[in-house]
């Protein structure tokens, strides 16, 4: 799964370079076998952002640093490519966004109250609000029409366009990545285990844009095994959003 994670960034043609980070031999191990790129980092990182910033830290010849996590295997090359994209405009803006992440709508009513499936809340500028494992954004007045969330998914299905699902990909200027690093765990972070709060409870902007194409990540076993089938099928490329 780590390859195929390389695989796809590589493919990505704004993409220079691409490196396996790593606290496992073994992964370490395999990716070198196919010919990437790979780094065996500390194995004291509390997330992988950490493991990112300490391999950035000694790349002397970038401005931009793309965190494509291992657990994200369908992640698109058009998707990589449009978001660093993304963060080239808003370096050219005096208040850009410092990084930029992508989502994808939400089609299932029972996604919407999955909490291994983040739902990210955007303002009208694309610039994220919310990060949570809970339902946001709320529709309150649906809810009291109906009595709860899900008999106002059932009967209101227009409902779902309201939520939105995080794609774990990021993209960050680099000096904010390693000043992020540094800084302590929120107290909002901890709670919803999202280190992309932290962020924004310093006042990082955050650009959200939608995903070139579908992306399932791989969070439990049944998700790897979703996965695994759509690889066979060779269905991945046809995970239109269109």
């Amino acid at each position: 799964m780590i390859c195929w994670v390389a695989e796809r960034a590589t493919a990505a043609r704004n993409v220079n370079r691409v490196i396996v980070a790593t606290d496992d031999q073994k992964i370490l191990e395999v990716a070198q076998s196919h010919g990437f790129e790979s780094v065996l980092t500390s194995n004291g990182h509390k997330s992988g952002t950490d493991r990112i910033a300490e391999v950035a830290e000694q790349l002397t010849d970038c401005e931009i640093v793309v965190n494509v996590q291992g657990d994200e295997p369908l992640i698109s090359p058009a998707t990589i490519e449009n978001a660093v994209s993304a963060i080239e405009q808003e370096m050219l803006l005096p208040n850009g966004a410092a990084i930029v992440t992508c989502w994808e709508p939400i089609d299932l009513p029972e996604d919407v109250f999955n909490p291994d499936l983040v739902k990210i809340v955007l303002d009208e500028r694309d610039y994220a609000m919310c990060f949570s494992r809970s339902v946001v954004p709320f529709p309150r007045d649906a809810v009291k029409r109906h009595g709860s969330i899900a008999n106002a998914l059932d009967e209101e299905p227009e409902l779902l366009m309201l939520f939105r699902k995080h794609t774990g990909l990021y993209v960050y200027r680099k000096e904010v990545l390693l000043q992020f690093t540094k800084w302590e765990q929120t107290k909002l972070e901890k709670l919803e285990a999202l280190e992309q709060l932290r962020a924004l409870e310093h006042g990082i902007r955050i650009k959200a844009i939608q995903a070139s194409s579908r992306s399932t990540g791989v969070d439990t076993n049944e998700d790897f095994e979703k996965v695994r089938s759509m690889v066979e099928d060779r269905n991945v490329e046809n995970l239109s959003l269109a």
